[in-house]
């Protein structure tokens, strides 16, 4: 969220007086009374300096990138909603998680509820998936939200004592476009996922062996079709099955790292999946540091890999230790409420981070190179093979559908230049590289059957 600039007023004065050294009357001092506590509830507008109007203004035009083209396939109550005035502030909700991994809500209802709390900017950033973006990303062009389509992944840090070994999660943003080589981060998350089903059985059994007898039915019946379990789809059964009060009893006696019942799985070492990240066109962030055992080292390491950022703001504020690493480091400062829709009073609401227009801003400005890069691969993969899957790998995030009874491949052209209408700026677009591109395509020549369609280009 960018920070909306309103201060509480302060106030003149102590008890009844003015602070001119006398008394009000009674009637007047209860006038003032009121003036104050209404001066404390809305507050004045603290004025943007002009480095935050210039940030803020830069952020908005790449959040809006989208909007007309999306406004235009949809109803006119559709096209109020996604043309809606530009505000002063601009809510950013950079973690969250759906049914696809460990949440409670499906994609589609996790961006309504976001779109009820104000957020224009989602990622979405399940455990070690992005199956759930593309649902996402339809949803969210009913509501005028775009998708950041993101991932999750479980890694280890494994120093030279093996004692010191713990999890660590990294998170990962991608363009519009999803990753440069998204075939092969799937691979990589796939081998994950795998880890995960052992890792959970393997917890199953050591809760047994605690005189626990939780079923492993239990826990697939929780996780649900195709989704890789995790801790939290256990800690839930533990929950059902009444050997648990709550999913925090669960964790603090017997899940939490290290515990009685906790097991690892396939995880990659973390400094890995962080030069992955940066391999597919992702920006790599360090997810809750304050989880960690030993933030510095990993933070060190990871650094020289190639980490882009570190989370450090929370819905109760920025840490400023952790500022303090980042700062130290050189890395970017996000944040984002780890939204799993549990509900309780111990869980952050989606879009209640406040992140500075600041740092939004330094956040595109790294993310943006990168996600440019990553579109032109995208693209250039699919005019030096012009097939049909590889058109599917450029609309599969981007919310661009092929049309019923259209040939990928037949509407290859059209699509791409719509796609990057919405993820681009016309000055990205018109650069060199693209035009190159754009010449390759000319000169594509697609197999239909037994006639042969060139595409042309504008």
């Amino acid at each position: 969220m960018v920070d909306d600039g309103y201060v509480n007023a302060s106030s003149n004065g102590n008890g009844n007086g003015n602070g001119n050294g006398y008394q009000e009357s009674p009637r007047k001092t209860k006038d003032i009374n009121k003036k104050k506590k209404k001066k404390k509830r809305g507050g004045s507008k603290k004025k943007m300096t002009a480095e935050q109007a210039l940030a803020l203004k830069s952020v908005s035009e790449w959040v809006y990138l989208d909007r007309q083209l999306v406004a235009d396939d949809f109803d006119f109550e559709v096209h109020k909603t996604v043309m809606m005035r530009r505000e002063d502030k601009v809510v950013f909700e950079l973690h969250s998680h759906s049914k696809f991994s460990d949440g409670f809500l499906s994609p589609s209802k996790l961006v309504e509820r976001a779109h009820g709390n104000g957020v224009k900017v989602l990622a979405l950033t399940d455990h070690d998936t992005m199956s759930g973006v593309p649902e996402a990303t339809e949803a969210a062009r009913r509501f005028g939200i775009k998708i950041i389509p993101g991932v999750e992944i479980s890694t280890m840090f494994s120093p030279r004592i093996p004692e010191a070994e713990e999890p660590v999660h990294i998170l990962a943003y991608y363009s519009s476009g999803g990753p440069a080589r998204s075939d092969e981060l799937e691979k990589f998350l796939a081998n994950i996922r795998d880890g995960r089903y052992l890792r959970a059985k393997d917890m199953v059994l050591k809760l047994n062996k605690l005189k626990l007898p939780l079923k492993w039915e239990h826990v697939t019946r929780i996780t649900g079709k195709g989704v890789a379990p995790g801790r939290l789809h256990v800690a839930r059964a533990m929950v059902e099955a009444g050997y648990v009060e709550n999913l925090k009893q669960a964790f603090a006696r017997y899940l939490y790292d290290g515990g009685p019942a906790y097991s690892t799985g396939n995880e990659p070492i973390v400094e890995e999946a962080v030069q992955f990240i940066r391999e597919t066109g992702g920006v790599a962030v360090l997810a809750h540091p304050w989880a960690l055992k030993n933030p510095v080292a990993i933070i060190r390491r990871l650094k020289d890999a190639g980490l882009h950022g570190m989370e450090v703001y929370r819905s109760d504020g920025k840490l400023a230790v952790y500022s303090d690493l980042a700062d130290a480091y050189g890395l970017l400062k996000l944040g984002g409420s780890d939204y799993h829709g549990r509900g309780g009073h111990g869980e952050s609401e989606l879009g209640s981070v406040n992140l500075p227009v600041l740092a939004l801003h330094d956040f595109l400005k790294v993310a943006r190179p990168i996600w440019y890069r990553a579109i032109k691969d995208i693209i250039e993969r699919y005019a030096e093979e012009p097939s049909d899957l590889n058109l599917a790998m450029i609309t599969k995030f981007g919310g661009t559908k092929i049309l019923k009874g259209n040939s990928a491949t037949s509407c290859g052209k059209d699509l791409i230049d719509r796609c990057l209408s919405m993820w681009l700026t016309t000055e990205e677009r018109q650069a060199a590289e693209f035009e190159a591109i754009k010449v390759k395509l000319s000169c594509v020549e697609i197999n239909q059957g037994e006639t042969r369609v060139p595409i042309e280009s504008h």
